[in-house]
Formats: structure tokens, C-alpha cells, sequence
């Protein structure tokens, strides 16, 4: 499976959701999701903030991917991209509850297990290449390349 990620970086704060449903249910993350046919990650990223925030985020960036292999069979493949400001205010949908937050105060303690080896990294700037192994929620093994 093929998905995307996008983190909205405005005034020094990042916009993180609470997802409310589907693959993740429950847990703090950035919104993303699956790639539709003939979808490129990029126009998957724009899609996906637009439908579970109702905003359009603005000057998008790669900053990396993530490939995770689950016990289940379930292999997934997710470019991570950040974007400089949006265009409208984020509200609350029937996918996500959207949250501004420092980068000091992300809750890695509600987030995947893997976010804490890459997120900060990918918020000073640099671009990265994650491999994870997770058993459902649990994290098994990971391995990070930084470029």
C-alpha cells in the first residue's frame, strides 16, 4: 500500500491530528493517507489535508519516506512531506480533530512508535528514509538512513 504524510508548519507550530478512524484510530499524527489510482504521493498529500481538515496546505516539501513491514502481511509505503503555511483555518471532521502545537510539545507518547526516531529530525531539516517492522502497534525493529 502505497500513502502519504503531510505536517503544516505555520509560526513555528505544527499542525498534528487526532485520527479518528481508519488505520491509526486514536493516535496523534500528521494527515495523510492512502494514494488513489494514478495518484502521485504529492497530490495525495494536498487531497488528504483538504479532506480531513478542510485546508490546502501551501509549498510542500519531500522530506522522506517511511516503509513499514507489519507481522499481519500489511506492507506500507509513506512519502513524508512538510508544507509552509495553509490556506484556511483547519476544523474538526468525521477523520481527524486538528491540533497547533509547538514542536517541543508533540505527545510522541500518543503517536506511532517510529515518530519519535524521525520527526524531530525531520523538523530541523533533515530528509530521511525509515524501514520499521511493528507487530500491530508495537514497533519490533527500526533502522533510519538520514541524508
Amino acid at each position: 500500500m502505497r500513502a502519504s504524510l503531510c505536517f503544516v508548519r505555520r509560526e513555528g507550530q505544527i499542525l498534528m491530528i487526532r485520527k479518528k478512524r481508519g488505520l491509526g484510530a486514536g493516535k496523534i499524527n500528521g494527515p495523510g493517507g492512502r494514494l488513489e489510482s494514478g495518484e502521485t504521493p504529492l497530490e495525495a498529500a494536498i487531497r488528504e489535508t483538504q479532506e480531513e481538515l478542510c485546508i490546502t496546505p501551501l509549498n510542500l516539501s519531500e522530506r522522506g519516506e517511511l516503509h513499514f513491514q507489519f507481522v499481519d502481511g500489511l506492507a506500507l509505503h509513506c512519502v513524508v512531506f512538510t508544507a509552509e503555511g495553509c490556506e484556511g483555518e483547519p476544523v474538526e471532521t468525521d477523520e481527524a480533530i486538528p491540533h497547533w502545537m509547538e514542536p517541543s510539545a508533540i505527545p510522541y507518547h500518543d503517536m506511532w512508535q517510529d515518530d519519535i526516531y524521525w520527526l524531530p529530525g525531520m523538523l530541523e531539516g533533515k530528509k530521511f528514509r525509515g524501514y520499521f517492522h511493528f507487530d500491530q502497534d508495537r514497533m519490533l525493529t527500526h533502522h533510519i538512513l538520514w541524508s
